[in-house]
C-alpha cells in the first residue's frame, strides 16, 4: 500500500440507486492514518452505504475513493479482493459461523487467504488473536451458542484480526448491548488499537456518548454529507443546530476523555 497520511480519502462522492435521489449527496472526507475516527449520524444517513463505499462493495455514482492513496473506483474485483485483505471487519453482531468453535471461526480467514501457511501456525496465530481480544483460553473450543454476548464480540474482533490488517472497520459494534457490554466493547476497540501501533479504526455509530469516549475524530453525517468532521471538542463548542441537538441527547454532561495507554 502506498505511503499517505490519510488511510482512505473520499472527494465529492454521489451514490444514487435510481438515477434520481442521492443516499450519498457529495461526500469529503479525510480519515487520517493510525488514527480512531468514528462516523455518526441518525439512521438514514448514509452510514452503511457509506461503508460498503469504503469496503469497495459499491462504486459510487461520481467521485474519488483512496485507499492508502490508491484509487480503488478503478480497480477489478480481483484487485479489490486483494484490497480488503487490508481491512479487518467486526460486524454488528459478530456473524460468526454457527457451527465453528471460537479458534475455526478465527482460523477461517487464514484458511481462506492464507492457504500456503501450515496449520499448525494457522493455530498458533488464531491462538494470539484471541488472546489479543482478551478471550481466556478456556473459552477456545466452545461454539457461539455456547458463548456469552461479550465472547462472541471478542472472537469476531479475533477474527477481524486474523490478517493483520491495516485498517479495522467496526459497524455499529455497541447496537443492542447493554451499558456494562457497551463500554467492554468500547474499551476492547481503544486497547486494541493501542495494541496494534500504526494502525487506523474506523467505528461507525450511532452512539455520540461511546464516540467521544474512544475517537481521535468524529465525523457527522446528515442527508448523505458530512455535516461537521472533527474531535470531540469541535463537537462539543459546535454552533451548527443539528450537531447541538445531537450532543445533548447523546452525551453526558461531563465528557471523558479517551485513555490512550
Amino acid at each position: 500500500m502506498s505511503e499517505t497520511q490519510y488511510a482512505i480519502e473520499l472527494k465529492d462522492v454521489k451514490k444514487s440507486f435510481d438515477g434520481k435521489e442521492f443516499v450519498l449527496n457529495g461526500i469529503d472526507l479525510q480519515i487520517p492514518k493510525g488514527k480512531i475516527t468514528v462516523i455518526i449520524g441518525y439512521s438514514g444517513t448514509g452510514k452503511s452505504v457509506l461503508l460498503k463505499h469504503i469496503l469497495g462493495l459499491l462504486q459510487p455514482t461520481t467521485g474519488s475513493i483512496k485507499v492508502s492513496g490508491k484509487e480503488i473506483t478503478e480497480m477489478s474485483e480481483d484487485e479489490l479482493t486483494g484490497l480488503r485483505q487490508h481491512y479487518g471487519m467486526l460486524f454488528q453482531y459478530a456473524a460468526l459461523f454457527d457451527d465453528m468453535n471460537a479458534i475455526g471461526n478465527v482460523m477461517f480467514p487464514l484458511k481462506e487467504h492464507r492457504r500456503k501457511m501450515p496449520k499448525a501456525e494457522m493455530l498458533q496465530v488464531a491462538k494470539d488473536r484471541l488472546r489479543d481480544a482478551g478471550m481466556d483460553p478456556k473459552h477456545f473450543n466452545k461454539l457461539p451458542a455456547e458463548m456469552s454476548g461479550g465472547m462472541r464480540k471478542r472472537v469476531g474482533l479475533a477474527r477481524a484480526l486474523a490478517l493483520d490488517p491495516e485498517i479495522l472497520i467496526y459497524d455499529e459494534p455497541t447496537t443492542g448491548l447493554d451499558p456494562v457490554l457497551t463500554e467492554m466493547v468500547d474499551n476492547l476497540i481503544v486497547s486494541t488499537h493501542n495494541l496494534r501501533k500504526g494502525s487506523t479504526s474506523i467505528v461507525v455509530s450511532h452512539d455520540l456518548y461511546a464516540a467521544f469516549r474512544i475517537a481521535d475524530h468524529v465525523a457527522m453525517l446528515d442527508s448523505g454529507r458530512v455535516l461537521l468532521h472533527g474531535t470531540p471538542e469541535d463537537f462539543l463548542n459546535s454552533e451548527i443546530d443539528l450537531v447541538k441537538r445531537f450532543v445533548a441527547k447523546g452525551v453526558r454532561k461531563e465528557l471523558q476523555p479517551k485513555g490512550n495507554e
